[in-house]
């Protein structure tokens, strides 16, 4: 998995936790992006557990994983997958830290400022009036249920990203979809907000 690829993975995992209810059957992206935006409100922490089915295009059957992620403002993410495709990952900001447990291997990245967590934080700190250079985004609702996709303009890893969630603010699921045609869709359970979570819970070893 790509450094851009975890961006897009943490960057909309953090986004969702407590989005308000959606009113309206069918929205703009705007209003989708505004939707993500209030999911900030009165959110310090989170943690949740998930189940990640990557589909590679290469083979027929499902690699399942479990594992959970981690979340603290202003700029600290988690993310742990279990054994037997074991992996960690922790971005703070625009320093990306992936450790592989079983090959003992531990990259460090520093990614370009405006794929760090916080231009993104500035960016939703204020009502959204205009949409993320760079993406094209559409927002939907069926029943009860709000779709958000987000497909990055210029090419590279992404092909497109969607988040499924309830109008009353429940993630349910992340799908990822990748140029190369591999899948990737992660479900959420056991979701906890605001549980004070300190630095030391955010440690790679």
């Amino acid at each position: 998995m790509t450094a851009r690829l975890l961006i897009f993975i943490s960057l909309f995992v953090i986004l969702i936790p407590n989005v308000s209810s959606a009113q309206a059957s069918s929205l703009s992206a705007l209003e989708g992006m505004e939707i993500l935006r209030k999911a900030f409100v009165g959110v310090n922490d989170f943690t949740a557990e998930i189940t990640q089915e990557k589909q590679l295009s290469l083979m027929k059957r499902k690699i399942v994983t479990t594992g959970e992620v981690r979340f603290k403002k202003p700029d600290i993410f988690y993310m742990e997958l279990n054994a037997p495709y074991a992996s960690r990952v922790l971005l703070k900001d625009n320093s990306l830290t992936l450790k592989l447990p079983k090959e003992g291997i531990r990259q460090k990245l520093a990614l370009p400022p405006e794929q760090g967590l916080a231009r993104w934080f500035e960016f939703l700190d204020h009502p959204v009036k205009t949409l993320p250079a760079g993406f094209d985004i559409r927002a939907e609702r069926r029943g009860g249920t709000i779709f958000l996709q987000i497909t990055p303009r210029e090419k590279g890893v992404m092909k497109a990203l969607q988040l499924v969630f309830q109008q009353g603010g429940e993630l349910r699921r992340l799908i990822i979809e990748e140029n190369n045609r591999d899948k990737t869709v992660i479900t959420f359970s056991r979701m906890k907000k605001n549980t004070g979570l300190s630095e030391k819970d955010f440690r790679l070893d």
